[in-house]
């Protein structure tokens, strides 16, 4: 049996030119999701060096754009290519948000991926230890 669930999924409501750029950081973000986690964390920690640490509401924003135009990273499930595109739309705009993976810090396990900015998780409605970091790219 299946769950509805609704995606926000309106691309439209984005500027072609940022439309644009979060496709890419999205195709970009699925081709790193299939590697091994020391691998993404080899290729993002070079990209972070030279920008600025992103404010909450810059990763908000990037955020809300990448979930608007991909219906994967807006879904349930999509997690990692949603928090490693945020993190790739946020360099291409000269800022770096950290990217986080972890678990729930309570049962039943879950894996987790996510994004921080000022030490706050972006766009997950819970409190800051909902989850417990195993590593990040900060």
């Amino acid at each position: 049996m299946s769950t509805p669930e609704a995606v926000p999924y309106e691309p439209r409501s984005v500027p072609l030119p940022h439309r644009l750029a979060a496709r890419f950081a999205v195709g970009c973000a699925h081709l790193l999701a299939v590697l091994p986690p020391g691998r993404i964390r080899a290729v993002l920690g070079p990209l972070r060096r030279g920008a600025r640490p992103a404010t909450v509401a810059e990763a908000a924003a990037a955020r809300e754009t990448v979930v608007a135009v991909s219906l994967v990273c807006g879904g349930r499930y999509g997690c990692l290519p949603r928090s490693l595109a945020t993190v790739l739309l946020c360099r291409m705009r000269g800022r770096w948000a950290t990217w986080c993976v972890g678990a729930r810090a309570r049962p039943p396990f879950a894996a987790h991926a996510w994004v921080e900015a000022e030490g706050v998780p972006v766009g997950e409605g819970c409190p800051a230890d909902y989850y417990r970091r195993f590593f990040a790219v900060d």
